[in-house]
């Protein structure tokens, strides 16, 4: 079985993408199923079962989805073989664009959406620098030249990975995209004992363990004070 992982910001289009991709990959005759990620609420499970695709969801709720996500990749990937599943695609929540929990030897691909602005590549972090595909959505609402510089912009932060555009709506790219979802070769038997690529962000403070109360007295654990002080101090 592969597995293949789908982060991107909230409302890139993740789902949209992964929907005309698997369209294309059941043409193969290949077997697909899904586990969504999110925190509150999610229907996209809806959309997953009118596609006739099996689908699982989880809700990480007050805890940190990609931590979440780390914690039961796991019991999903053995899901996933019980299906007798030829490929299995998780899509995360998209939360802070900060972390993303992409897995060494495991397939990373990031959307993100032309209209999140020309400067959003740059306040991503190893969601999009880590990622071995990066998805550019939403192209056909902007002009070439606008596509052009944020295709651009992504590239500088992360020059090794593989660029692609696709229209969620008409499923233009969704093809190609899906010839790089499935290779036999990469097939896994189990994800234990391999590695993130990346450390998860670290925080064990008041706050995390349901303290609500504002004030440096009640701040204990893994605090970071912003300086504000002179720029030059």
């Amino acid at each position: 079985m592969n597995l293949v992982t789908v982060s991107g910001p909230p409302s890139s289009g993740k789902t949209s993408i992964i929907l005309k991709t698997i369209e294309a990959i059941k043409n193969r005759g290949l077997s697909v199923g899904v586990v969504k990620f999110d925190c509150l609420y999610t229907d996209d499970d809806i959309l997953y079962e009118k596609a006739g695709v099996p689908i699982k969801k989880g809700l990480s709720g007050s805890l940190c989805p990609d931590h979440f996500f780390v914690s039961n990749i796991e019991e999903v990937v053995d899901w996933g073989k019980s299906q007798n599943l030829d490929l299995l695609i998780t899509e995360s929540a998209g939360l802070c664009n900060r972390c993303s929990p992409y897995i060494k030897g495991i397939t990373a691909v990031c959307v993100i959406d032309n209209l999140s602005g020309i400067n959003t590549p740059k306040k991503i972090g190893p969601m999009l620098k880590t990622a071995d595909i990066i998805v550019i959505t939403k192209g056909d609402i902007v002009s070439q030249a606008e596509r052009e510089v944020f295709a651009s912009r992504v590239n500088s932060v992360n020059p090794q990975a593989l660029i692609i555009m696709v229209n969620g709506l008409t499923g233009q790219g969704a093809f190609e995209l899906s010839t790089l979802f499935y290779e036999e070769e990469r097939s896994i038997e189990t994800v234990k004992g391999k590695e993130l690529r990346f450390p998860m962000p670290s925080a064990l403070c008041s706050y995390c363990l349901g303290e609500t109360r504002i004030g440096e007295k009640y701040q204990m654990g893994n605090i970071k004070k912003i300086n504000m002080g002179d720029e030059n101090d």
